[in-house]
């Protein structure tokens, strides 16, 4: 058991070395306020001045002491865990060293740092301790310190004793009261118990006369498991004059031993007593914490094998191997990339949509709609039907629409499904280039050489479908423009959609008819109102007609400005009218349109032309005849009705397309193409080079190993 507080030591140094705390460690914390003595119990302790001293906050890191008791030698030196190799015999040395580490890290301010100074002392006046001496708690920021000091400060004493297996060793000046111990205070916030904390009271020398401590020393004002020791620090004129500590030391006892409070508690209190209770204190806290301490280490083992094998082991991937571990690692990723297409991955998300999901999230969603918000008729003017009208029969005039019209005007409409098609090739082709990346393990991150080269080739792979699955979508829309088929079995044809206009200018007549019939009877109201006495501003303040009315008079006369002004009884029959009449007056007047010429002078009608052909028309200034308007109404019905069975088709051939062309061969021949690509024994030493950092980590794994098991080792022959 005399070998558990070096054990812990050891522990400590190779924690620190690596800056890790996977391990509670039980050790010592000494905390207190500034200018309470803290520095001088350490010194009593190892009994030799040591620490730095001066005003403000002196200590500024961390100072993990361990005090190492040797036998059968005078020799009493230091070594710090920065410096190695480096033994300091002069103490002197030792202090000038922590204050220059002190600065190196924390700067030559006041401020603070949370590094550690690890300190080894060996002496055969000292007993085995694990101490760790804490910067003083101070209120009020001097000189350049930083304002927020106190929290900083705070913070730091908190990481420390909040840990179970610490110790607290909180210091406390005797002539200041006991209520307002910042140690104290602190201590109480982690252990309310105070199971885990014993105080020790400075400077009962310097009590006010009458007064003593004794009340505290026996328990009586804070009860401590632990309980409270009192110790006689040196004076400052003493540390001034170089007081040697054996004397200091003997000066104290004789204090204890003659004072008339303390005489009867004497062998409990000084400095000697304080250093052998702190060694029993943590060898028995050592000693309670062996079987958790035991506990944590193994898990940390059975951890750490783990993580080493994450790394792999070099040894085992001799020359002889590689080739079977690059196929390996080959064959894992075009799996993990063809499963996680299909959707049997093993760790499929259920937070967001992956993998084969999302192309067919783009299929039906983003592509349907896109498809579906394209109007048949959308840029298609009334002025550009009617000019194609024209265009198509040249200078003859036509009895019937012209099909090589309807064909001008389709054409130009079908094309706009082109550009969603492409880009949803695009998109899948990007989803695709997302699910390689995603593909990998933990093994294949230990080769990142091999893992670029695989992210490279499946790139290349679907690159090159990319441009044939492009090219056949273009030529999908193409071969849809490249025939239009009017005998398709969904097509309304020109019978379906006369009739259909039949049907509607049929219901458009008839609501003319009733809105007509309501006017009527607006103006027999109207009569009878005025003949009654009813003055014109009451019927119009709808005082006597009910809204009803005046709003059924207000459509009738929006649909008579809508209308033309012919009456519908007068008109043909519209297949008569549709096919012709001879009448020559139905032809199109153009606003503004010239007159052609009688005189002769043709040069001047052919200005005149171009001055017309030159014109801005819209659909404000263009007036249209009756079959002007049949014939725009009837071109827009057939357009519409081819156009959406071709949007149907690409909707449903597009998808068809890109799964072929560039998703299912993908999928089919990624491992082929890696193989042939990447299966080479002139590549396999580049593919295979570990990372850097990768094989640090695995070093260090290794080390933290070793340690954990050397130490399990020695637990149990401790146990």
């Amino acid at each position: 058991m005399n070998d558990l507080i070096p054990l812990v030591n050891k522990l400590q140094d190779v924690f620190s070395t690596i800056g890790s705390d996977t391990v509670d460690l039980p050790q010592i914390i000494v905390v207190g306020s500034q200018s309470s003595g803290k520095s001088s119990v350490l010194e009593n302790i190892v009994q030799r001045d040591f620490l730095p001293r001066g005003n403000g906050i002196v200590t500024r890191r961390p100072l993990v002491l361990q005090l190492i008791n040797i036998q059968n030698t005078e020799e009493e030196y230091g070594e710090f865990l920065h410096a190695p190799d480096q033994k300091f015999t002069d103490f002197g040395e030792i202090r000038r060293e922590i204050e220059a580490e002190t600065a190196r890290v924390a700067g030559q301010n006041k401020g603070i740092s949370r590094s550690p100074i690890n300190l080894k002392i060996y002496s055969p006046n000292v007993l085995n301790l694990t101490l760790v001496d804490l910067p003083g708690l101070t209120k009020i920021p001097i000189g350049d310190q930083p304002t927020d000091i106190e929290k900083q400060t705070r913070s730091l004493i908190y990481e420390y004793i909040s840990k179970p297996n610490s110790i607290i060793l909180a210091v406390s000046p005797a002539n200041v009261d006991l209520v307002n111990s910042e140690s104290l205070k602190l201590a109480k916030q982690v252990d309310p118990e105070g199971k885990r904390t014993i105080g020790v009271l400075t400077k009962l020398d310097l009590m006010d006369a009458g007064t003593n401590a004794l009340e505290i020393l026996t328990g009586r004002v804070v009860p401590l498991k632990l309980g409270f020791i009192g110790v006689v620090n040196r004076s400052q004129q003493d540390i001034v004059g170089n007081k040697p500590m054996v004397e200091a030391l003997k000066a104290e006892a004789e204090f204890f031993k003659h004072h008339p409070a303390y005489k009867n508690i004497a062998s409990r209190c000084g400095t000697p007593f304080l250093a052998k209770t702190l060694n029993n204190i943590l060898m028995n806290h050592i000693r309670e914490r062996l079987p958790d301490m035991k506990t944590r280490i193994n898990s940390l083992i059975t951890q750490t094998s783990q993580e080493l094998l994450s790394y792999g082991d070099p040894t085992l991937e001799g020359k002889s191997n590689r080739g079977a571990l690059v196929l390996k690692l080959l064959t894992k990723f075009a799996n993990d990339f063809v499963s996680s297409i299909d959707g049997t991955a093993s760790d499929i998300s259920t937070k967001e949509l992956c993998g084969g999901a999302r192309i067919y999230y783009i299929f039906n969603n983003v592509f349907g709609a896109a498809l579906d918000s394209i109007a048949p008729c959308g840029n298609l003017t009334t002025q550009d039907i009617r000019t194609a009208i024209r265009n198509s029969t040249g200078p003859r005039p036509f009895l019937f629409v012209p099909e090589i019209a309807f064909d001008l005007l389709v054409k130009p409409q079908i094309r706009l499904l082109e550009p969603p098609s492409l880009r949803c090739v695009e998109l899948v082709y990007e989803e695709l280039l997302k699910i390689c990346h995603g593909c990998g393990s933990p093994e294949l991150s230990r080769y990142p050489r091999l893992q670029a080269r695989l992210l490279e080739v499946v790139s290349d792979l679907l690159r090159e479908q990319q441009g044939p699955t492009s090219s056949y979508v273009e030529s999908l829309i193409s071969i849809q423009r490249a025939y239009i088929n009017t005998n398709h079995p969904d097509f309304i044809g020109g019978g379906g959609a006369i009739s259909d206009l039949v049907k509607k200018n049929e219901k458009k007549r008839r609501e003319f008819e009733k809105l007509n019939r309501r006017a009527n009877n607006f103006s027999n109201s109207s009569i009878h109102a005025s003949v009654n006495g009813i003055n014109k501003d009451e019927i119009h303040d709808g005082s006597s007609i009910s809204d009803k009315e005046s709003s059924g008079t207000r459509d009738m006369i929006s649909l008579q400005n809508g209308m033309n002004s012919s009456s519908w009884a007068q008109r043909e029959s519209f297949l008569t009218y549709f096919f012709g009449s001879g009448n020559k007056t139905d032809r199109t007047i153009l606003p503004d349109q010239p007159v052609p010429s009688r005189n002769g002078n043709f040069s001047r009608d052919i200005e005149d032309l171009d001055k017309l052909e030159n014109m801005s028309l819209n659909e404000d200034t263009l007036h249209l005849t009756e079959r002007e308007e049949m014939e725009t109404q009837l071109i827009r019905s057939l357009i519409t009705s081819y156009f959406n069975i071709v949007r149907k088709t690409i909707q449903d051939i597009v998808p068809k397309a890109i799964m072929h062309l560039l998703v299912n061969h993908s999928r089919e021949s990624v491992q082929n193409r890696l193989v042939s690509e990447l299966y080479k024994e002139e590549l396999f030493a580049d593919l295979l080079q570990e990372d850097e950092n990768l094989a640090s980590e695995r070093q260090k794994c290794k080390t933290m190993l070793d340690v954990y098991r050397k130490a399990f080792e020695v637990i149990n022959e401790a146990m």
